[in-house]
């Protein structure tokens, strides 16, 4: 992009460069400045030649949490929040959902295209041989508490990889990248279900790599004495769809914590590592566990109306989770898929009193003028804490499942940045709120007392 240009008569508009462009007017000066703008977008670094003096600094965004700021240019997910838009490479998230299986989907993130049959036969070939984990990481596993968060087992698992595998740090080798891959996505699922079996008690379950995916993942998890583990092709079939559905999206807080760990050009484990300590928030992963809160909160759909009315006067503490998202401004695309899923496992598992509870409030709010007129539809968190409910996994494993999925993501916008030639160490810069300059006065004595 071209530089900005300052035009060269103080005061005047001077001669705008050529194609879009934003003209600033600094009115301090007097002077106008021109900046290139490509893609709805300027260089906020194109500011920094808007000086009051010739030893200024220049003029710098301020935008807290990134509200309006584009820290990278990025192929792999679009998202248009006003139309309910998402896509993987440009394939609707709907499609993905309906016709692909999550590693074909893992496959597609990185390498921007579906995989031929070889290809996705190799994938998965590869994706097999490396689900087991070193008994070391299993004896690691097993020290911690017994009432250990399993998302905190999950982040110290992952961050402990990068031990094992020391030429990983060959970040720019193709070959160790590769590597890379396939071991975080075959063993995220075996070191999340020894996390789950460590909290329970239980012994560990080696994976069996005779299972697919999402199969191998639920026997780990649930396998108990009999000597091969079947699991409800209902559920397999919901873990599989919930796991495309959070593959990836786009510049979240997780994301954003990979991609500025790894601007560091540290190892990718750690770099996957900071992803899942971000999504271990509850701002972040923890939103569909919020959702299972609120239910118990309500406690019987008789209590709704009181609820609603709680959450529009403000009174109280009462919030409606699970309603509404931050990027999307109209019905969240993956909700709709979802609550098709959770119809089906309720199929198998039967209506529960938190399902019922979801249900009069979905149709409450949807119904509501207050909801409907500032756009708090049902998100994907709203139904993908009913599911993993029914399927009987405790309500702080949820994130796990989260990150289990987002792996895929991650790694793909890890080496996205990485190949991106423009992507430098991450460093924001700030506005300093602090003291001027001031002389040391103190009245402690503790050096004298050294010396003494």
């Amino acid at each position: 992009m071209a530089a900005m240009t300052e035009s060269a008569t103080q005061g005047a508009a001077g001669t705008a460069p050529a194609g879009d462009h934003l003209e600033i007017k600094d009115s301090r000066t007097g002077k106008v400045y021109f900046a290139p703008i490509t893609d709805e977008t300027i260089r906020t670094s194109d500011l920094k030649q808007i000086k009051v003096n010739a030893d200024d600094f220049g003029i710098m965004g301020y935008d807290p949490a990134f509200m309006n700021t584009a820290s990278c240019r990025s192929a792999i997910t679009f998202i248009d929040g006003d139309k309910g838009i998402l896509r993987y490479r440009g394939y609707p998230i709907e499609q993905l959902a309906e016709k692909a299986s999550f590693l074909e989907v893992a496959w597609l993130l990185r390498h921007g295209e579906l995989p031929t049959q070889v290809e996705y036969d190799q994938w998965v070939q590869e994706i097999t041989y490396h689900t087991y984990v070193h008994e070391n990481i299993k004896r690691f596993l097993e020290g911690f508490r017994y009432d250990a968060h399993p998302m905190s087992m999950l982040t110290a698992g992952v961050a402990a990889l990068s031990s094992f595998y020391p030429t990983a740090k060959n970040i720019h080798d193709k070959t160790e990248r590769d590597i890379a891959f396939t071991r975080l996505i075959a063993k995220m699922p075996t070191i999340a279900a020894f996390a789950y079996r460590h909290v329970k008690g239980l012994p560990f379950i080696y994976p069996d790599n005779s299972l697919p995916y999402a199969e191998n993942y639920l026997s780990m998890i649930a396998r108990m004495s009999e000597p091969k583990y079947e699991a409800n092709p209902v559920f397999a079939k919901a873990i599989d769809i919930l796991f495309i559905l959070h593959a990836d999206h786009e510049q979240n807080c997780s994301t954003n914590a990979v991609r500025a760990v790894g601007s560091s050009h540290v190892d990718p484990y750690s770099a996957i590592a900071a992803g899942v300590a971000a999504l271990y928030g509850p701002l972040h992963g923890g939103a569909n566990e919020a959702v299972l809160r609120m239910l118990e909160e309500i406690g019987d759909v008789k209590n709704i109306p009181a609820f609603i009315e709680n959450v529009k006067s403000g009174k109280g503490e009462s919030r409606l989770m699970g309603f509404g998202h931050r990027v999307y401004k109209s019905y969240d695309p993956r909700a709709k898929i979802v609550k098709k899923l959770c119809d089906e496992v309720l199929k198998v598992t039967g209506m529960s009193r938190d399902m019922e509870i979801a249900l009069e409030l979905e149709r409450i709010a949807l119904s509501d003028e207050y909801f409907i007129k500032r756009k708090l539809y049902p998100n994907v968190d709203f139904y993908t804490g009913l599911i993993y409910r029914a399927m009987h996994f405790p309500t702080d494993y949820f994130t796990v499942l989260f990150a289990i999925a987002r792996t895929t993501g991650w790694l793909s916008q890890w080496e996205e940045l990485l190949l991106d030639k423009e992507q430098k160490i991450a460093r924001p810069r700030q506005i300093y709120t602090g003291y001027a300059e001031r002389p040391y006065k103190t009245g402690l004595d503790y050096k004298h007392k050294i010396l003494k």
